[in-house]
């Protein structure tokens, strides 16, 4: 290591003392459930995204038995627009098991709260540390870049041995005395100055030592994930509506993309719908304009087609359809968990009668 491990935990928890985030909502009355909420919610999410998520799930939830008495379409429904949405199954079944297991009491060691549905190492460490204060070392995306830069990692961080490293070096550096507020730092200097461009080097505690600054690597580090390009799939929607204005909606599978979440209907294949509308008793027929939704992995591309009937037909009047009603779209009654770009439609056709 090219500098002395006091060196670099003086340096940015002074730097936390005078610039440290100490306001966000789950420092407030800090609970095992409250930083585990928040915790999983900033997986892959911008804390500026995830405050309002958090207080609205806090007001809605304010207990881990609340969440795992809930059921999981209201779970869904307050995380519809979060993204990632295993993550949320995830919170749910987690929340049940601290419930059935652990007495409602959140496990204190990092062991076993990785054993916890969707707790991995790095958020366990985050909780244990935060929480109970234990020695454990965490590796976010903002602790990733900031040591990818202090010691100017020349490959991608998302490698094998890059994980490897950088897990040694966040080790090697988490001191045990103010491992929380320690870890906290290391987070917000990845939030606030380490960003992912323009850094803002000048602000920064490690500027003296940090080898990418000295190497005028700022720019290039950390290196980015090998592109590929992804594959577009295309999809029409059909959007069944009924002479009262409500849309027919489905219940996705729960595994898979969107899983468990409520959706219209999909067909690959343009002729396909057309098949199943000779079956309907459609009153007019509108194909709206394509647009693009991306997946971390491919592009989904959807064609939306508005289908009026004059009357509901008797054999989609089953259980697995429901008639959603868009202009109570966040009433309780309609708690159910949504989709972005069904959300996004369905706030069009609200606006529409």
């Amino acid at each position: 290591m090219h500098c002395s491990t006091t060196w670099f935990r003086k340096s940015v928890l002074a730097w936390y003392d005078v610039h440290g985030r100490k306001n966000l909502p789950w420092q407030q009355g800090k609970t095992a459930y409250r930083v585990w909420l928040s915790e999983v919610m900033l997986q892959q999410t911008q804390v500026t995204t995830v405050i309002p998520y958090f207080e609205r799930f806090t007001l809605k939830f304010p207990t881990v038995k609340a969440l795992a008495d809930a059921p999981i379409d209201e779970v869904l429904h307050l995380w519809t627009g979060l993204g990632y949405y295993a993550r949320a199954r995830n919170l749910h079944k987690a929340a049940q098991t601290v419930m059935a297991d652990f007495n409602g009491e959140f496990p204190k060691t990092t062991d076993v709260l990785e054993q916890l549905p969707g707790v991995g190492r790095s958020t366990a460490a985050a909780i244990a540390s935060s929480v109970f204060d234990t020695h454990a070392a965490i590796l976010d995306g903002n602790v990733k870049r900031v040591l990818s830069r202090f010691f100017a990692l020349q490959e991608w961080p998302g490698t094998t041995t890059s994980q490897q490293q950088l897990w040694q070096w966040s080790e090697a550096l988490t001191p045990k005395k103010r491992v929380a507020d320690y870890n906290q730092v290391m987070m917000d200097l990845g939030a606030l100055v380490c960003t992912r461009s323009k850094p803002k080097c000048s602000q920064c505690p490690l500027q003296a030592e940090c080898l990418a600054v000295q190497l005028d690597q700022t720019h290039l580090l950390p290196k980015s994930k090998p592109k590929k390009n992804k594959p577009v799939k295309q999809r029409y929607f059909l959007m069944l509506q009924s002479p009262d204005g409500r849309i027919a909606l489905k219940q996705r599978a729960s595994s898979g993309i969107w899983g468990g979440l409520f959706s219209f209907q999909e067909f690959e294949h343009f002729s396909d719908l057309e098949v199943q509308l000779e079956t309907l008793p459609v009153n007019t027929t509108d194909i709206w304009t394509e647009f693009r939704h991306t997946f971390s992995h491919y592009h989904l591309d959807i064609t939306p087609v508005l289908v009026q009937l004059h009357e509901l037909p008797n054999r989609i009047e089953d259980n697995q359809t429901l008639w959603y009603n868009p202009q109570l779209m966040d009433k309780e009654e309609q708690a159910i968990g949504l989709p972005a770009p069904v959300k996004s439609l369905l706030t069009i056709l609200s606006k529409a009668r």
